[in-house]
């Protein structure tokens, strides 16, 4: 069965499309990987067109409108797992989205407003009957914050995974390589939080 995970989070500037191309490059060293990318900004396609030849290969789409059903269908006919980058906004294009995921990620930064705007997408998520969970992302080393925020979270009932990922200069600079920091630097601290992230959704997912 193809699995499908869709990074969706109604706020912009949460790394939303950062950690969709991230969870890509690490899942398509032992998978068949499609990177969908449905967003108006196209960020993720200006990072595909930077990776490369000799990167792991991903096979990219971007589409939006009625096409969004009929691509996906398309994309998991042919890999084991697809990683859509949805809009900054609850529209259809998102509702798609969400509607054909296995598993939905909702990025926050460590700060109110990013928390409440998961609200509309862990709804969104809940009408479709889709599994989702927040995730914390670029989390400060230090401070009040790495403790406060996962509590303030877990206090309110709203799904939280364990891994959180760091304000981390290697994902900024893999980024503007076309690369996931599991290509550019393997055994950093960024990595890791990585592949502990991965491996709670794979987990997750089954």
């Amino acid at each position: 069965m193809t699995v499908v995970i869709t990074v969706a989070q109604q706020k912009g500037g949460t790394g939303k499309t950062t950690l969709a191309a991230n969870l890509g490059a690490a899942l398509a060293v032992s998978r068949r990987v499609a990177l969908l990318d449905i967003d108006p900004q196209h960020s993720l396609a200006r990072w595909y067109q930077l990776r490369p030849d000799a990167a792991t290969k991903l096979t990219f789409s971007e589409v939006s409108g009625w096409r969004v059903a009929g691509e996906l269908d398309r994309l998991k006919a042919a890999h084991d797992v697809v990683v859509i980058d949805s809009p900054p906004q609850i529209d259809t294009d998102a509702r798609l989205a969400i509607r054909g995921a296995n598993f939905v990620l909702i990025p926050v930064q460590p700060s109110a407003p990013d928390i409440w705007a998961a609200e509309g997408t862990l709804k969104l998520a809940e009408a479709e009957k889709r599994r989702a969970a927040i995730v914390l992302n670029r989390m400060p080393s230090t401070g009040k914050l790495r403790e406060s925020m996962p509590a303030q979270i877990k206090a309110s009932g709203r799904p939280l995974l364990v891994a959180t990922i760091g304000n981390r200069t290697g994902f900024a600079t893999s980024f503007a390589a076309g690369l996931g920091v599991t290509e550019t630097a393997p055994r950093s601290i960024a990595a890791n939080e990585l592949r502990a992230l991965l491996s709670e959704l794979l987990e997750m997912i089954g």
